[in-house]
């Protein structure tokens, strides 16, 4: 699915996003997935940096962030799944014309509520990862919502299926029990 070109966009946002260097992206990322999935497939959900317009491979810098992203997505649901079997794995990951917009107040700078980024309010970060990718950047790298970390957010059509590689010895079912008494901590 691709974005729409010719759909309006807010051509201050373009010009703002327009203005970011374009980064290379090379190091080991964290993903959850349900078993059986290719953990380097992306997923169809309306999310934070995701309106369902081009596919997106969303990945964390951190282990507990991946972890804490997936999450406190099931635990929106009325009851936790805990009978799903998650894996995090490790992937390699490589791009070349990455968006870095790497704390809050560069969020702040592109419109982006900072005091209410943990909320479930999308509209405008869905509006910078669409210029983003209207821009041709191949993703981009942003603090996550739910660890003091950064997540990746990969547009997978604009990257080389051989730039994302399983690292598989660093793969391994999740224990969502023993993971929420560790953070707890």
């Amino acid at each position: 699915m691709a974005a729409d070109p010719r759909r309006a966009r807010d051509l201050d946002l373009l010009d703002a996003i327009d203005a970011f260097k374009r980064e290379p992206f090379a190091q080991p990322v964290w993903r959850i997935a349900r078993e059986g999935r290719d953990p380097a497939l992306g997923a169809a959900t309306n999310t934070r940096w995701y309106d369902g317009t081009f596919d997106v491979l969303y990945t964390s810098l951190e282990r507990d962030g991946a972890l804490a992203e997936i999450h406190a997505l099931l635990s929106l649901q009325p009851v936790f799944a805990s009978k799903i079997v998650s894996h995090v794995h490790k992937l390699s990951v490589e791009t070349k014309e990455t968006l870095r917009l790497a704390d809050l107040p560069t969020l702040a700078k592109l419109g982006v509520d900072t005091d209410r980024y943990r909320d479930r309010d999308y509209s405008k970060t869905q509006a910078i990862a669409d210029a983003a990718y209207f821009l041709g950047f191949d993703g981009l790298i942003a603090p996550s919502a739910r660890w003091p970390c950064l997540n990746a957010v990969l547009f997978t059509d604009r990257i080389p299926p051989d730039a994302i590689s399983i690292v598989v010895t660093e793969s391994e079912p999740v224990d969502w029990e023993a993971w929420r008494r560790e953070t707890r901590r």
